[in-house]
């Protein structure tokens, strides 16, 4: 197993507990202690992502500094084994960051659990339609996000 393979195991397996707490606990304090704190649900996944992105910047950056993407270059950059690892890694991170960020809509509009669990689901596995459900399900109920989405129960934030 190399190492790309190693973080993608580390980044996959590191995000189950905080999707399983926000479907199926969203009001419970370990789920508002740990997803509410970005330091525990979010900056760890940056760890695997810089690592293996550090390598790889100035290809990325010269890459896409230079010249529009386009199809073929995105296809062509996908067919490095590291470049899909590390489009891996940047999903998880950011479908982890956007369903945090429904979860806390939902708690802030009191949605009940048959209400949220489907569309957090849906923010793992199609995070675009996720969101977009999230915030319907919530936008007569929030209307901002400042310090009133913030966890209320046991952040450490």
């Amino acid at each position: 197993m190399d190492f790309a393979e190693i973080m993608f195991w580390v980044a996959s397996i590191w995000i189950l507990p905080f999707w399983s707490l926000m479907w199926l606990a969203p009001n419970h304090q370990l789920t508002h202690r740990f997803v509410g704190d970005l330091r525990w649900c979010f900056i760890p996944l940056l760890i695997p992502y810089v690592l293996l992105a550090l390598p790889e910047v100035s290809t990325i950056l010269l890459l896409f500094g230079t010249q529009m993407p386009t199809p073929e270059i995105v296809i062509n950059l996908f067919e490095d084994p590291n470049a899909v690892m590390l489009a891996w890694l940047h999903l998880l991170a950011f479908d982890l960051f956007l369903g945090r960020y429904i979860w806390l809509r939902m708690l802030a509009a009191e949605r009940p659990l048959y209400v949220s669990t489907p569309i957090l689901i849906l923010c793992i596995l199609m995070a675009p339609l996720g969101v977009t459900l999230g915030l319907a399900a919530t936008w007569n109920k929030v209307e901002s996000l400042d310090s009133s989405l913030q966890p209320t129960k046991g952040t450490s934030e």
